[in-house]
């Protein structure tokens, strides 16, 4: 073990996380183990343990994290257009999908149904939710009844549809957003006053970088 080094508890949480989510992104969940995370970070197990009682704890925390930066990066801003706002969300959270395929996995497969997990992504799609419900034109409460609806819907449909790519990558990563985007769009259409993507056509197949 290397020496260790005297850190204040809050950056030696932040060693700690970094170690747990560079792990987490390099193996499978169930080959990722304490004692190499203590063993990475320079620190004994039972220091680990003070900050974090078990796996689960430390891959929730590391979870945890990741989606609050990738709300942080999620720039969703009116100036933009809206197909402008979708790619540019959809792209940040497909970076982190791939650089974390093995964690994303875990928190959607190895743990689904985890109530932990599943309220730290449950909490990142609502909060994306609420952020698109208000940049997009909305005439009146129930027009936002019903947008918020299809919103929850989709958001879901993507986490499935990444997912599954993940596992399997039947298309291209551009092809993959591109079917996000559109479905969305094709979803809101007939609820708002005007299309939102009038001129938007996703590639066709072959013309795909």
């Amino acid at each position: 073990m290397p020496p260790r080094q005297r850190l204040t508890p809050a950056d030696r949480r932040a060693q700690l996380l970094a170690v747990g989510a560079r792990l987490f992104a390099a193996h499978p969940y169930a080959d990722v183990m304490m004692e190499e995370v203590a063993e990475e970070a320079g620190v004994s197990r039972a220091l680990l343990y003070r900050h974090f009682p078990s796996k689960h704890a430390l891959f929730a925390a590391v979870y945890q994290q990741a989606a609050d930066r990738l709300l942080a990066d999620t720039r969703l801003d009116p100036a933009d257009s809206l197909v402008e706002q979708l790619v540019q969300g959809m792209d940040v959270h497909l970076d982190y999908f791939v650089a974390n395929r093995n964690a994303v996995l875990a928190a959607n497969q190895v743990l689904a149904g985890d109530p932990v997990i599943q309220t730290i992504m449950t909490n990142e799609l609502d909060a994306l939710r609420a952020r698109l419900l208000n940049v997009l034109p909305l005439a009146d409460e129930s027009a936002r009844e019903a947008v918020s609806g299809v919103l929850k819907s989709w958001l879901v449909f993507v986490q499935v549809l990444c997912v599954d790519w993940l596992a399997h990558e039947t298309c291209t990563r551009t092809q993959l957003r591109d079917v996000c985007v559109g479905a969305v769009l094709g979803a809101l259409r007939p609820l708002l006053p005007e299309d939102p993507a009038p001129d938007w056509r996703p590639p066709r197949p072959g013309a795909d970088a």
